[in-house]
């Protein structure tokens, strides 16, 4: 694993968009993106950029169960507001979160079938304080699929502050799986923020553990982590030098 530590979000989102962009100008045509706070100055980097995006594939990690398109608390509307109003791709793919009401099997199989046909180049994902990748909470089965997940309160709790009302966020989502993120040929993960160093030093440092989703990443072939000062905190000297 790569690791890259900056001095503030600002700085370590343009290198992550320089690290896109590269591998974008290398041949990559399936990217993988991700939602929250953690990307946002990211994808402000790739509006205010010359990138076209007209000949690539998106392909999201997650939804709500219960949001459509319209409500401004799904990843459809953020990612509209965020990357593709401004800058579309051909074809950008999110999880069905109204099928997943009723039928989350089928959406799950569905958005499967989209990632098996669309191999990810590049995937990028955020870091949760309790070490989730996307919404694959401790305990995920390191073999798991596209799948409904029942989200944890800790989840719900760091999620409340997109809400109106913590009653308001959604109890579940329809998640890519560990499997699926590790397949993609090439990973940018980015973690910024004390409450986020814990999570960064039992990702690199400890054991590849379902209790920490995110140290599976030690396992991938390709992976560039990149984190702020205070994030990269509780890392040993050999890591911070």
């Amino acid at each position: 694993m790569k690791i890259i530590i900056k001095d503030d979000k600002a700085s370590a989102s343009n290198q992550a968009f320089a690290i896109f962009k590269n591998s974008i100008s290398n041949g990559a045509k399936v990217i993988g993106l991700a939602t929250g706070s953690t990307p946002e100055n990211l994808y402000q980097e790739w509006v205010d950029s010359q990138l076209d995006n007209s000949n690539l594939i998106s392909i999201n990690l997650d939804e709500y169960v219960g949001l459509d398109e319209k409500s401004d608390q799904s990843y459809h509307y953020f990612m509209q507001k965020h990357l593709f109003q401004q800058k579309p791709f051909k074809k950008s793919y999110i999880p069905d979160g109204i099928l997943a009401i009723n039928n989350p099997q089928k959406a799950s199989a569905d958005y499967n079938k989209i990632i098996e046909d669309n191999p990810i180049d590049i995937q990028l994902l955020g870091l949760g304080q309790n070490g989730h990748i996307a919404f694959n909470e401790p305990g995920t089965a390191f073999d798991s699929i596209t799948h409904e997940v029942k989200l944890t309160e800790n989840t719900i709790q760091a999620n409340s502050r997109f809400f109106s009302n913590i009653d308001d966020v959604p109890k579940s989502a329809i998640c890519m799986g560990i499997a699926n993120i590790m397949s993609a040929k090439e990973i940018v993960i980015m973690a910024f923020g004390e409450n986020k160093a814990d999570a960064v030093q039992k990702m690199i440092e400890g054991p590849v553990t379902e209790e920490v989703p995110a140290s599976i990443l030690q396992n991938h072939p390709n992976v560039t982590l990149i984190i702020d000062q205070s994030a990269a905190s509780q890392l040993d000297e050999k890591y911070r030098n």
